[in-house]
């Protein structure tokens, strides 16, 4: 999955009509430009450091540019760094967002100053583990090459004790999904957050864990596909566990918001009036904007998890219960 997402990343735009999916920034800037007053509602009630954007995956910069415009009309407007290998999605970040500062991992992000970090599906795509149910107990499931296909097969067996216990039992042909990618980089970055201040709001699609289940995916020109045909030419996925991200925030002394959907968290940041205020504005695409707004709060709003992680002393930012 790490070197299919590699080379499917750095050879493409996969995003809008003419790519492979769409994710809610290109859906409509009402995304974006809620995060960003978010952000800067949460910076100004910390009172207004010195702080610095960052945006893990930030595909052609559309979510910054709009969150970006929205939060200089409350006079936050923070230094921009971006953590994305891809040359292609890079070019196109800065054609929407002057300035920028890139990054090829969280390790270079800048140490002296508080952190206001957004993941918007970036860690769905990020490398997982599947662990399977046999009848004599749980395996690794591998990836394995019969003449010029690949397919899954059970590997070497792995202790129970690393199964949570409430899964243990489950029936043969479980599985169960880790991501040891995303753990190490959540934690990097709540570690970071913990220490020099600032907040991470990380959007995806997920559930809250343990659970059993297949989630890996690939989607191919806004089709689902085989995910294990054609490595390296189809975006492949699997769900995230909030609820493990949470309990790795909390390792690192910073402190994970309650889970909430999508479609409630931005409910809670006002997008009915802004919807309303962008159809008052342009009555011609009225009807377009109610339906990207039922798009971002129904369809997509209760797959789509939202998770913040503040710093001791920080805020919660505002759309998450205390």
């Amino acid at each position: 999955m790490a070197a299919a997402n590699a080379h499917y990343y750095a050879t493409r735009d996969p995003l809008g009509a003419g790519g492979d999916f769409t994710t809610a920034p290109e859906i409509s800037q009402m995304f974006g430009e809620l995060l960003g007053l978010c952000a800067a509602d949460l910076w100004d009630r910390a009172g207004r450091p010195h702080a610095a954007w960052v945006e893990c995956g930030p595909g052609r910069g559309t979510l910054t540019a709009d969150a970006l415009r929205a939060a200089a009309k409350a006079g936050f407007a923070p230094p921009v760094h971006f953590v994305e290998t891809s040359p292609v999605l890079r070019a196109e970040q800065a054609r929407r967002v002057e300035g920028a500062t890139w990054h090829d991992d969280v390790t270079t992000l800048p140490d002296g100053a508080p952190l206001i970090v957004v993941a918007n599906e970036f860690f769905d795509a990020l490398p997982i583990r599947q662990l399977v149910r046999a009848a004599d107990g749980w395996a690794e499931r591998f990836v394995a090459c019969q003449d010029t296909l690949f397919l899954p097969v059970a590997g070497k067996p792995v202790p129970a004790e690393i199964i949570p216990a409430a899964l243990r039992d489950a029936a043969p042909g479980s599985i169960i999904e880790t991501s040891p990618a995303s753990v190490a980089i959540f934690r990097a970055l709540a570690r970071r957050i913990a220490q020099q201040g600032g907040a991470m709001l990380t959007v995806d699609y997920g559930y809250e864990g343990p659970a059993i289940g297949d989630t890996l995916q690939a989607v191919r020109g806004h089709a689902y596909a085989n995910p294990f045909e054609s490595p390296g030419e189809n975006d492949l996925t699997a769900h995230v566990d909030f609820a493990t991200l949470a309990a790795a925030a909390m390792k690192e002394g910073a402190r994970p918001s309650p889970v909430v959907t999508q479609g409630a968290f931005l409910r809670a940041l006002g997008i009915d009036a802004r919807a309303a205020a962008l159809a008052k504005g342009a009555p011609a695409r009225a009807r377009g904007i109610v339906a990207d707004r039922d798009r971002l709060t129904i369809e997509m709003g209760t797959l789509f998890k939202a998770l913040a992680v503040t710093a001791p002393g920080w805020p919660l930012p505002a759309g998450f219960a205390s």
